[in-house]
């Protein structure tokens, strides 16, 4: 620590030194009867008395520096999932990498400041060799280190892993903003083993009873080429389709469609298997089981206009390419004629609009209760639009239109949209909304968001929302005709126009659950690694919810075995959380007594395996290479990792940093220049009193 003044307070020091001299010689000059030696102590002590008391006057500063050495801090991160484990390559000695590894870290913390952890799912302190994460999300522990190191001097990083990274975006990008190298010890095998893997499926999560609905299965065959593997699909358990499929290539790879039938009402579980084939490295790859939930039932759609337009046969067409929907169009004077008790969903196209001739029509909607999809265009009344519903308050500025570009939306998860749908959303014209100020309740969800030119807007463009459990549907723009010549324009067969038309409608028809004691969990299937949530209601004879009852429920797994849970009660429900459980299929029965009456919920979910990690079990090296290349860091095979000790210690980037603190101090506050000046005065009271000077 170091104190020093400033060159203007030393001038005044100076000037204090020279007022104190002039009144020591002043006083003691006439004083005769004192010894001449002892008259210049007395002086000496009466100038500088004189001098501290004249100096403080001027509060002075007093700087105070001290100088905090801070050690560089090496973060070590070791990926603990379960593909590390799976695929070693020959040679390799796992009880020699983890002594090593070990090693390492005590080499390193001789001269920098050493943290550790180990990374899969989830971020632990210290290492872990057990390898069961069955997830791997690197770019997440990247992202810790940001956090929770920001202004700390990181000299490095150092990171043990695969290169194969399931979870959470690429790790490559996370390097942008931690301006320390990475050095990598590279896990894993990269030369692929012999395996075949049911990469993904794709499928529509909601089919109508006796639909035919497509599966698209990826499958990869890695070096089995000349030989022919069997693909089957088994439904709840039993094989419904076997498909022979030719193996090619070394490293095969094919998108195979299947067709299946929806023959059952409720969750569906269906499961695509490759038969193993011999010597594959693993067989947990080989299988994938995905749920569909089929509903039945066939729907009568209004579709209502004040005049004709283009965007109508767009409309029309896609609603009745579903043959559980049955559209009628109704025009001008027949809206008022329509029952509309009749039909199941209504869309709206730009009514009401400025006419205001169909109030009559606009009166018997309001009291339907039915789902409404408004198409909000040029011709709507804005004013008559906010008064039919509270979920959206669209304040129009000029009467204008502007044109909106359609963006996917990020959180919605009611329906799933053809495939390849950023590609085509891209090419689709703009729609036209009126040009204003859009307001939408907190409980929307949105398919589409709006784009003005290049900025992504926060406003909707295509979204829904729940009134008093009416459903309603927006669509804030006309001009649904332009994508249809889009996709001519563009040679798309995918038919995405139609294809979303028709499941926003069938979303709208889905029928509320009305019975007044249910169980349902948060979703139909949960991984492994997930909570289980379950959540009730129960209502009165009123249909108002209660939660005063208690609810016992049995859960009972594939094996047979049960376990019972009682719920905890919510503001206006029931909850049950079961934490995490094994996978397997499971049933459930609820029971609530209300009053004298029983009343009784059954259900069931799904809890699947995670195997993600095993869908890829070749490493990624030129991936691990390449992110010690653009960091500033290196790369190292594990038999060489103890060489990160060189490396490290002959960066001359990874240093020790000195830290410097100021601060100014008022002189007057420090305590012992008070006891300085008691004991001057002191002394020189008592010398002048002891030799009769007083």
């Amino acid at each position: 620590m170091i104190s020093t003044f400033s060159t203007a307070t030393i001038f005044f020091l100076l000037g204090c030194l020279l007022l104190g001299v002039l009144y020591a010689s002043l006083l003691y000059t006439s004083k005769s009867s004192l010894d001449k030696k002892f008259k210049i102590i007395l002086a000496a002590i009466r100038t500088l008395l004189v001098a501290i008391i004249a100096f403080l006057l001027f509060a002075p500063l007093l700087k105070f520096t001290e100088y905090t050495l801070q050690k560089p801090i090496l973060i070590i991160g070791q990926d603990n999932s379960l593909s590390v484990k799976q695929v070693e390559p020959n040679g390799f000695d796992q009880q020699a990498y983890q002594r090593n590894f070990k090693a390492l870290q005590k080499a390193l913390s001789k001269k920098f400041d050493v943290q550790t952890y180990h990374f899969g799912d989830q971020i632990g302190a210290g290492f872990d060799f057990s390898y069961n994460a069955k997830v791997t999300d690197a770019a997440a522990f990247l992202r810790k280190i940001k956090e929770e190191y920001v202004n700390r001097n990181i000299g490095a990083v150092i990171l043990a892993t695969d290169g194969i990274f399931n979870k959470g975006s690429n790790p490559l990008y996370g390097l942008e903003n931690l301006k320390s190298p990475v050095y990598i010890i590279a896990l894993g095998d990269t030369i692929p083993k012999r395996d075949a893997v049911i990469a993904s499926v794709n499928y529509n999560n909601i089919v109508y009873l006796n639909d035919n609905f497509a599966a698209e299965v990826q499958v990869k065959v890695f070096d089995g080429d000349g030989e022919t593997a069997q693909l089957t699909l088994a439904s709840n358990g039993k094989v419904i389709q076997r498909q022979n499929i030719v193996i090619k290539e070394k490293a095969f790879v094919r998108t195979i469609s299947l067709k299946i039938k929806a023959d059952k009402v409720g969750l569906q579980k269906f499961t695509v298997e490759i038969v193993p084939l011999k010597n594959e490295i693993t067989t947990k790859n080989n299988s994938q089981a995905f749920y569909v939930e089929v509903i039945d039932g066939s729907e009568k759609v209004l579709l209502a206009a004040g005049a004709p337009h283009p965007d109508l046969a767009v409309l029309k067409e896609a609603i009745s390419s579903n043959k559980h929907f049955e559209v009628t169009l109704a025009l001008a004077d027949k809206l008022n004629d329509i029952k509309l008790q009749a039909f199941d969903v209504m869309i709206l196209y730009q009514l009401p609009d400025g006419n205001n001739l169909y109030k009559t029509f606009l009166s018997n909607l309001r009291a339907t209760r039915k789902p409404i999809w408004f198409i909000v265009g040029g011709q709507t009344d804005i004013t008559g639009f906010n008064q039919l519903q509270k979920s959206v308050s669209l304040v129009a500025t000029n009467g204008s239109l502007q044109e909106v570009y359609p963006v996917i939306g990020q959180d919605f998860t009611g329906f799933n949209l053809a495939r390849g749908n950023d590609k085509i959303i891209n090419s689709l014209d703009p729609l036209l909304s009126p040009f204003g100020r859009l307001k939408v309740a907190a409980n929307t969800t949105a398919v589409l968001d709006q784009r003005i030119g290049k900025i992504n807007t926060k406003s909707p463009l295509l979204f829904f929302s729940n009134e008093n459990k009416q459903k309603f549907g927006f669509l804030m723009g006309e001009g649904l005709w332009r994508w249809k010549l889009n996709e001519a324009q563009n040679g798309d067969s995918t038919g995405f126009v139609k294809d979303l038309i028709s499941k926003t409608v069938q979303y709208l028809a889905a029928k509320d659950d009305k019975r007044r004691f249910r169980i349902a969990p948060s979703k139909p299937n949960y991984e492994e690694n997930e909570e289980v949530y379950l959540n009730a209601t129960l209502y009165n004879e009123s249909y108002q919810p209660i939660n005063k009852p208690e609810i016992n429920l049995v859960l009972k797994n594939q094996e047979g075995k049960s376990f019972n849970y009682v719920f905890s009660k919510s503001e206006l429900g029931y909850q049950l959380n079961m934490g995490n459980l094994p996978p397997g299929n499971y049933s459930f029965i609820g029971n609530a007594l209300l009053g004298k009456e029983k009343l009784s919920a059954i259900g069931g979910f799904y809890v699947t395996p995670i195997l993600t990690e095993y869908r890829q079990t070749t490493a990624d090296h030129r991936l691990l290479n390449t992110m010690a290349k653009q960091s500033g860091g290196k790369m190292f095979m594990p038999e060489n990792l103890l060489k990160i000790v060189d490396e490290v210690s002959k960066n001359d980037n990874i240093k020790t940093i000195s830290y410097e603190d100021r601060r100014y101090v008022e002189l007057i506050n420090v305590k012992w220049l008070f006891a300085l000046i008691l004991a001057l005065l002191s002394t020189e009271w008592f010398l002048r009193k002891r030799n009769g000077a007083i």
